[in-house]
């Protein structure tokens, strides 16, 4: 049976796991916040205490009445230290080594990122997973497994649901694993523009495999 940990990068430099500085993930006790951010030390920035829903608020992504918005920055909310830990690598940036997916064995199938709007993963309903319609999905992602997006501006598979044209194939489409293998992707928030309307969205990503 093949383990698995998703790590994030915490550093500005586009390094291989482990090495730098990679946090792992405990799925039970953190999540992602997505935001404008704020200046050092103000609250919505690397290493603050969780931010109070009111500075998530004061800090919220500035939207546009006409054009699509790339959220600017990506935390992890790190439950085990109660800090914000910023991703800042993700986004539109042409960098490769910002959320690794660590397998310790093979596995049966190819690992795949989906998005849901629950842990009970049956539903896409959220504005931020296209309302049903998961190719218009604010959530895209580019599979970095064998190398760079090639782009500062790389468009990426929205996420929703778990159609093929909506999941990111995390081996790169070369199938399940046979052997332990780090697997590479970066993530990013674009809402459309025209999209007004104040929410706290809070879908859920999964990385779905079987193994033998």
């Amino acid at each position: 049976m093949s383990n698995m940990i998703l790590h994030i990068n915490n550093t500005v430099n586009d390094v291989v796991f482990p090495t730098g500085t990679w946090i792992a993930i405990d799925p039970n006790a953190d999540s992602f916040i997505f935001s404008q951010g704020s200046a050092a030390g103000q609250g919505v920035s690397n290493g603050d205490a969780l931010p109070s829903e009111a500075l998530l608020n004061r800090y919220a992504v500035l939207l546009d009445a006409v054009n699509p918005v790339t959220v600017p920055k990506y935390f992890l909310a790190d439950g085990s230290v109660s800090l914000l830990k910023e991703i800042m690598l993700a986004g539109n940036q042409n960098k490769r080594y910002v959320f690794a997916t660590d397998f310790d064995g093979a596995t049966a199938t190819e690992p795949q990122l989906e998005a849901w709007d629950n842990i009970n993963m049956d539903t896409i309903l959220s504005p931020a997973l296209g309302g049903g319609n998961p190719l218009t999905s604010w959530y895209k992602v580019v599979v970095t497994t064998n190398g760079l997006p090639g782009s500062n501006v790389w468009v990426g598979t929205p996420l929703g649901g778990s159609d093929v044209a909506n999941v990111a194939l995390l081996n790169g489409g070369a199938g399940a694993l046979t052997i332990a293998k780090t697997l590479y992707f970066n993530f990013k928030v674009v809402i459309p523009g025209g999209y007004l309307v104040p929410a706290v969205l809070t879908p859920f990503l999964a990385i779905v495999y079987t193994t033998n």
